[in-house]
């Protein structure tokens, strides 16, 4: 069994993932990285880690994964549950796809695009909830942290199907937060808003009180720290890292 905290990142190759993955590196854990493509198997080898080739959207490759951090190291501390964006606004709108004036009509978006992101949005973190749960049980305690969206506290129709399903991710972590914490198990989410892996539109600059994205570093570091014993009193929480770009109190 490893000495060092053990951490699943999916999704893990670049972007959000791969600057999370390096700054948990950094912070000391052991690393077990899943990608659709060869780039976790590199950013692993880099960082003297493990990982293996699957989708977010498939339940047997989640399971892959779990199994390779249980054969390798026995143990599992924290995971981060990443998707990038998918289809049809299921993320921010971004470069010179964001339009601040468009009126997408979003009830004409087909079951097939909803049925996906649910599986990359939703069904992604339950099924690694199944998957990690128990061992989580059986050792005490561990933390598990969903990447979601601004557009998940504050619905916008530039990007429908994921304000929507982001909801209802806030809702299963919140239900799984209650029922898991005398466990010592430990669920949030947290709420990027537009963030410097992507060009940002001049529109959605303007619309962001700090001027700027939040630098993917900036994010990995509060996740990192979400993930921590030094965040341990903090559960069932939504939290927004966005510039102060929504308005709700």
């Amino acid at each position: 069994m490893s000495d060092k905290p053990v951490a699943i990142v999916v999704a893990a190759g670049g972007g959000i993932g791969g600057a999370c993955t390096r700054e948990l590196a950094q912070r000391g854990y052991d690393l077990v990285l899943m990608s659709a493509g060869g780039s976790a198997v590199k950013l692993a080898d880099e960082l003297g880690g493990t990982a293996v080739t699957g989708s977010v959207a498939e339940a047997a490759d989640l399971k892959a994964v779990v199994d390779t951090a249980l054969e390798k190291h026995g143990r599992i501390d924290a995971v981060l549950n990443n998707t990038g964006h998918v289809a049809k606004g299921a993320g921010p709108a971004r470069g010179s796809i964001y339009d601040a004036d468009d009126d997408s009509h979003f009830i004409e978006i087909g079951d097939e695009d909803w049925h996906h992101a649910l599986d990359m949005i939703v069904l992604n973190v339950v099924r690694m909830a199944r998957l990690v749960t128990p061992v989580m049980e059986s050792q005490g305690g561990g933390a598990i942290l969903n990447v979601s969206s601004f557009a998940g506290k504050e619905p916008s129709a530039k990007y429908p199907v994921g304000a929507a399903l982001r909801m209802a991710l806030a809702g299963f972590m919140k239900l799984y937060s209650d029922r898991y914490g005398q466990a010592g198990i430990r669920m949030n989410n947290i709420l990027p808003g537009f963030v410097d892996n992507y060009e940002m539109a001049d529109d959605a600059r303007r619309q962001i009180p700090l001027g700027r994205p939040c630098s993917s570093d900036e994010l990995a570091k509060t996740a990192a720290f979400l993930l921590s014993a030094d965040a341990g009193y903090i559960t069932g929480q939504s939290i927004v890292v966005d510039g102060g770009l929504t308005r709700s109190m």
